[in-house]
């Protein structure tokens, strides 16, 4: 992923929600790009970014379901 576009990722991930992050979290399809080990910035920006808002807790992964 070129710089620009990981650059927009992370505004992207900036504005999601908490519950966002954790539906994506649990629900994205195998190979998703943030959760990718050959793109390993974006994705540890988004666990970063995940745990600083609370990560998963009991309350969302209730919320989003299973």
């Amino acid at each position: 992923m070129k710089a620009e576009e990981i650059e927009k990722h992370k505004q992207l991930i900036d504005k999601m929600s908490v519950l966002e992050m954790a539906a994506l979290w649990r629900f994205a399809p195998s190979g998703h790009k943030y959760f990718r080990r050959d793109e390993p910035e974006i994705g540890e920006y988004f666990s970063r970014r995940f745990h600083e808002l609370g990560g998963m807790t009991p309350a969302i992964s209730k919320i989003i379901g299973w």
